[in-house]
């Protein structure tokens, strides 16, 4: 584990493997690092693959929670871009990730290579939402992660289907830590109070169509769960309509988010890597 430091003084945790492109990995508005393992296994060998955990996430420092914003974690992003001495990189974003790094696309283009956006895009059905504020920051039920690892099948429901035991296992590990018997969020509880406002039945969502179109002339892929409660399929047409150059998988059995195993997942990491290297 390594450490960068933010513009304010927050502590930004990232990992680094491989050698080749940068590849910058970022997570999910509750997630960390650990969900990009699957990419290090899988690009280590050709690319510089970088993952972060956005303040207040993983292992990364705890901040004000006016701070956990989309435009803050952007300047994260460059802060850590800085201090690795890296001038362009390409960004692998898992849902708030991926909204990070169209952010960036209008905040400085400059540094971006290529940009590659798991299950998000520029309008978020609002089931989505509703089910973030079903479980951001409550504590996991669980007491153990072969516990959790038990239920999930359950408790994601039809979103998700043909997914390994081992798979499951691998995710509580990802979403929680086991200490005292029983299991803790692995990030900040009051990142709800940072996103409630806008989650709230009726708030009027900012138009982010601005923020994909400034990403015209970048290698571009797009991972959509095929159930996605997030990403709609009329909202991944049109991303496609206007960037038909777009690398695109739609994968079945699979809803909000993939998790960066699947084949065709990998096909267009690879593919927007081609066009970047």
């Amino acid at each position: 584990m390594h450490y960068a430091t933010a513009g304010d003084g927050v502590k930004l945790a990232y990992r680094e493997a491989g050698e080749g492109t940068p590849l910058l990995c970022l997570p999910g508005l509750t997630r960390n690092m650990d969900d990009f393992e699957p990419v290090v296994e899988a690009f280590a060998d050709r690319a510089r693959v970088i993952r972060m955990d956005f303040r207040g996430r993983g292992a990364s420092g705890s901040a004000d929670p006016a701070t956990y914003q989309v435009g803050q974690e952007a300047l994260d992003v460059l802060s850590l871009l800085d201090h690795l001495g890296i001038a362009r990189a390409a960004i692998l974003g898992t849902s708030r990730g991926g909204l990070v790094a169209m952010m960036l696309g209008v905040m400085a283009p400059g540094r971006l290579s290529g940009v590659i956006l798991n299950d998000i895009g520029p309008e978020i059905m609002p089931e989505g939402l509703s089910a973030i504020m079903d479980y951001i920051g409550h504590p996991p039920a669980f007491r153990s992660h072969a516990e959790a690892a038990e239920a999930f099948p359950s408790l994601y429901g039809d979103s998700f289907a043909n997914v390994p035991p081992a798979t499951w296992a691998d995710l509580s590990r990802r979403l929680y830590r086991e200490e005292d018997g029983r299991l803790h969020l692995r990030y900040d509880p009051r990142l709800r109070e940072a996103v409630a406002p806008a989650f709230e039945p009726g708030a009027v969502q900012p138009d982010l169509w601005p923020l994909f179109d400034a990403l015209q002339g970048l290698p571009l892929g797009l991972i959509r769960g095929a159930r996605s409660n997030i990403l709609s399929a009329a909202t991944a047409a049109e991303m496609r309509r206007r960037r038909p150059d777009m690398a695109f998988a739609d994968l079945p059995d699979r809803g909000h988010v993939p998790f960066l195993d699947e084949p065709q997942a990998r096909e267009v990491i690879a593919a927007v890597l081609d066009k970047v290297e």
